[in-house]
């Protein structure tokens, strides 16, 4: 959005609480510093300490990630994404939720995946009940959600993360096929989520 990847680089020299832009910019730089040392350490198998301090301090940075770009949006004049600060964060960050529950259940055996089920499950319940209660506050306002492409993803989303969540909950805590399944089609329902918000601040 910048024009050049390298300009980037001009949003860290100042740090504005007020701004999402240069929070959010912040946010990126030091969440990806901290996660790319840590990977690389654990990579070439040096400075073990160093390693698991970044690999905190990518962790702890993970909440605020999850949800900026909801408040970048929400601080436009778009009036489907302006209206919505309320809950966008929140559903961002339930999304977030089950995306990292739905991966870790694809990459760890069904007998020992008990916390990641919980938590990408958990999150499909929340988001979508947040979804269902942002739409009904917006309104007239939320109408972008149920026509064109934004509700086209939207019963994407819904479809793609209640099916996922029903597998993972159900036979994916035996099966690794199953587990597989309801993980990679919740992951495809929480890009949907994302892609529907988008598309309705332009619609």
């Amino acid at each position: 959005d910048l024009g050049r990847p390298e300009r980037f680089l001009n949003m860290l020299r100042v740090f504005k609480v007020t701004s999402p832009m240069s929070v959010g910019s912040w946010i990126l730089a030091y969440t990806s510093a901290a996660s790319s040392v840590s990977a690389f350490l654990n990579t070439i198998g040096r400075l073990p300490r160093v390693a698991e301090l970044t690999r905190l301090a990518a962790a702890g940075s993970g909440a605020p990630l999850a949800i900026y770009t909801s408040t970048l949006i929400s601080n436009t004049a778009i009036p489907v994404w302006h209206e919505a600060r309320r809950e966008l964060p929140f559903l961002f960050g339930s999304s977030a939720a089950a995306s990292a529950g739905a991966a870790a259940v694809i990459a760890v055996p069904p007998a020992e995946a008990g916390p990641a089920r919980r938590l990408a499950v958990g999150g499909v319940l929340a988001e979508n009940v947040l979804f269902k209660l942002m739409e009904r506050r917006l309104g007239m306002v939320g109408e972008p959600y149920s026509k064109g492409q934004a509700g086209t993803y939207k019963k994407l989303a819904i479809g793609c993360t209640l099916g996922g969540a029903a597998l993972l909950a159900g036979p994916g805590r035996r099966s690794r096929l199953a587990a597989v399944a309801g993980g990679a089609l919740t992951l495809a329902g929480e890009v949907a989520l994302r892609w529907s918000v988008f598309k309705a601040g332009f619609q």
